[in-house]
C-alpha cells in the first residue's frame, strides 16, 4: 500500500504539470481566434484606440453588417464553398484509388511514383506559382475556379495518398482473400469493405484539403486576374483593407465568418477525425 501511494504521489505533480502546460498551450492558441472575433465585434473607436484592450463594454455589429452588405461577399462565399467542397471529394476519391493502387499491387517504378510523392510535399507552393500561372494560361482557366481547384488538388494528393497508404496496408489481406471465397468482385471489396474501413484516414486528409483550398489566398490572387465574380472569400479582405484608411474592422468580421464553415466542418467530421489520426485498422 505504501508503494502505490509513494508512486501516485510521485506521478501527481507531473501530471498537474502536463495538464497545467496543455491548459497555456490552449490559451496561447485560442487568443488570436479570441482577439479577431472581439475585434469583429468592437466599435470602429475602439479598434482604432492607441490603448488596445482584451474586452469591449460596448458591443456592436456594425463590422458584420458591412461585411454583409457587399454584393459580392454572397458569390464569394458560394465560389470558395464550391472551391473546397470539390477539391475535398475528388482529391478523395483520387487519393483512395491511388493508395490502393500502391498498396495492393507489385508493379515497376512504384517505389519510385512513392518517392515522387514525397518529393512533391517538399516543394514549395510559392516556386510553382508562376509556372502554374502558364500552364492555366495555356489551358485557358485562367479567371475561372478550375484553375483554383485543379491545383489544389494536385498538392493535397501527396499528402493524401501517403497518409492512406498505412491505412490501406493495416487492413488484412485475408480479409480481401475472405471476400473473394465468398463471390465478392475487386470493385465490390473496394468499395464495400476496404471503403469503409479507411474511411477515417480520408477524414484526415479532407481537413487538410478543405483548409487548404478554403485559406488560398495565393493561387486566388494569382489566378484570378480580371473577373471578379470568380474570386473566393480570401479575396474579400482586400475590399475592407485599404492602405490609407484600412477598415479593421470589416477584416476581422470578414475572417470570422470565413471561420465559420470551417468549424461546422469539424464539428462534423470531430470524431472520425480523432479515429483517423490515432491510427488504421490492426489486423
Amino acid at each position: 500500500m505504501r508503494s502505490v501511494k509513494s508512486v501516485t504521489f510521485v506521478r501527481r505533480p507531473w501530471r498537474l504539470f502536463a495538464e497545467a502546460s496543455a491548459l497555456l498551450i490552449a490559451v496561447v492558441v485560442a487568443f488570436p481566434l479570441y482577439w479577431m472575433v472581439l475585434g469583429a465585434f468592437k466599435p470602429a473607436g475602439e479598434i482604432e484606440s492607441s490603448e488596445p484592450r482584451p474586452w469591449t463594454l460596448d458591443p456592436s455589429l456594425d463590422s458584420f453588417r458591412r461585411v454583409f452588405e457587399q454584393n459580392e461577399f454572397g458569390r464569394y462565399f458560394v465560389n470558395s464553398l464550391v472551391v473546397a467542397c470539390t477539391v475535398v471529394i475528388a482529391s478523395a476519391l483520387i487519393a483512395f484509388l491511388a493508395a490502393t493502387a500502391v498498396t495492393r499491387f507489385r508493379f515497376r517504378f512504384r517505389t519510385t511514383l512513392l518517392i515522387m510523392f514525397l518529393v512533391a510535399q517538399m516543394v514549395p507552393v510559392e516556386a510553382l506559382t508562376i509556372p502554374l500561372f502558364f500552364l492555366m494560361r495555356d489551358f485557358g482557366q485562367l479567371n475561372t475556379l478550375g484553375s483554383l481547384i485543379l491545383p489544389h488538388i494536385a498538392f493535397s494528393l501527396p499528402f493524401a495518398i501517403w497518409m492512406l497508404r498505412g491505412f490501406v496496408k493495416a487492413v488484412p489481406e485475408a480479409l480481401e482473400e475472405a471476400a473473394y471465397i465468398d463471390g465478392a468482385s475487386r470493385s465490390r471489396f473496394l468499395w464495400q469493405i476496404l471503403f469503409p474501413l479507411v474511411f477515417p484516414g480520408l477524414v484526415a486528409t479532407s481537413v487538410f484539403s478543405f483548409i487548404s483550398a478554403w485559406n488560398d489566398f495565393l493561387f486566388a490572387k494569382s489566378f484570378i486576374i480580371s473577373d471578379t465574380s470568380q474570386s473566393t472569400l480570401p479575396m474579400a479582405l482586400l475590399v475592407f483593407y485599404k492602405p490609407d484608411e484600412p477598415d479593421w474592422g470589416g477584416v476581422m468580421a470578414a475572417s470570422t465568418v470565413m471561420t465559420i464553415p470551417v468549424l461546422i466542418f469539424f464539428v462534423l467530421v470531430q470524431r472520425r477525425l480523432v479515429s483517423g489520426l490515432g491510427g488504421a485498422v490492426k489486423d
